[in-house]
């Protein structure tokens, strides 16, 4: 057992809502994490609504249920992850919360069942429409966490594997921009696919980006693409990644007519985004390791807010 461990040991006696507390500022900071997932919400009905020409915004109490649908998915996502990573946890990782004893397995089996619940229950009295597509997220999300009955294969493959679980975002992404065009009774928009195209590549920059280690961080057996591709390696794979999301969040802008402003908007966020690591490149340090991290958060937000979010807000003052 490590320091850090016996360090924390005395928070397992804790009541299980303090234990919560704690859990998900390690695993999954609810106000960081909600915020951009409104963020992206809010965006992609945005988008939606632009691309059809739709007049306004959705009905703010329709939003509002979307938000604690994606946001209560994305915590799915993380339950999910801690049941199909608890072997290599226990083994490797014995500071986090589970292996440490912070929250049991069977705590978030039943948090996971009384968020699905919760779901469900919010959907049928309020938007039963939305059933079939938060049930498509579900039935994926379902596959990841038996790591589509390959595991072993799958995970001997981690390019293979990453790009696979990736999808879950533009499927959440489906979800949230139905809450223009399902519940307006129209079609999608093949707008749209821009859209979900960005949302993937971004997805892989928020993965690389919080897996960028120095090389004094690297932890036996424990997935860093620095230990992967080197430490710099790693950072260049990312940074053509978050170019990649730049590209499309251009063809994104131009497909919905945002004009050039956009384009000098975005081009800006890029470079403020890309700048970590170009330092990087120049010197590796644990400090500038986080600052990847929080570029691909900052580039996240900023970048949902400009393809859908501001332009809707444009329109509706």
């Amino acid at each position: 057992m490590s320091d850090t461990t016996r360090d924390l040991s005395h928070q397992n006696g804790y009541a299980f809502w303090r234990r919560l507390l704690i859990y998900q500022a390690e695993r999954f900071p609810v106000l960081a994490h909600g915020v951009m997932i409104a963020a992206f919400t809010f965006s992609a009905v945005s988008y939606s609504r632009i691309c059809r020409g739709a007049e306004g915004f959705i009905e703010w109490v329709d939003f509002a249920i979307g938000v604690f649908i994606t946001v209560s998915l994305f915590f799915l996502v993380r339950i999910f992850d801690e049941f199909k990573d608890q072997e290599d946890d226990r083994r490797y990782r014995s500071y986090l919360p589970v292996p440490r004893g912070l929250v049991t397995l069977r705590e978030l089996r039943w948090l996971g069942i009384a968020t699905v619940a919760a779901q469900v229950m919010v959907l049928l009295l309020l938007q039963p429409r939305m059933l079939y597509l938060y049930m498509l997220v579900l039935v994926y999300l379902s596959l990841m966490g038996v790591e589509f009955f390959v595991p072993t294969w799958l995970k001997a493959r981690q390019i293979l594997y990453i790009t696979s679980h990736m999808f879950i975002i533009p499927l959440i992404d489906l979800y949230a921009s139905g809450l223009d065009w399902l519940l307006a009774d129209a079609e999608p928009h093949l707008g749209l696919l821009w859209f979900f195209a960005v949302s993937y590549a971004n997805g892989l920059v928020l993965e690389f980006g919080r897996k960028i280690r120095t090389s004094d961080q690297e932890e036996p057996n424990v997935v860093s693409y620095t230990g992967l591709y080197g430490t710099k390696g790693g950072v260049r794979i990312w940074l053509g990644l978050l170019a990649a999301t730049f590209l499309l969040a251009i063809g994104a802008s131009a497909y919905a007519g945002y004009g050039a402003v956009a384009y000098v908007v975005l081009a800006v966020f890029f470079a403020m985004g890309a700048l970590p690591g170009f330092l990087w490149l120049q010197r590796p340090t644990v400090q500038r390791s986080k600052y990847i991290e929080y570029a691909s958060a900052g580039w996240t937000v900023l970048m949902y807010l400009s393809l859908g979010a501001v332009p809707m807000l444009e329109r509706l003052v």
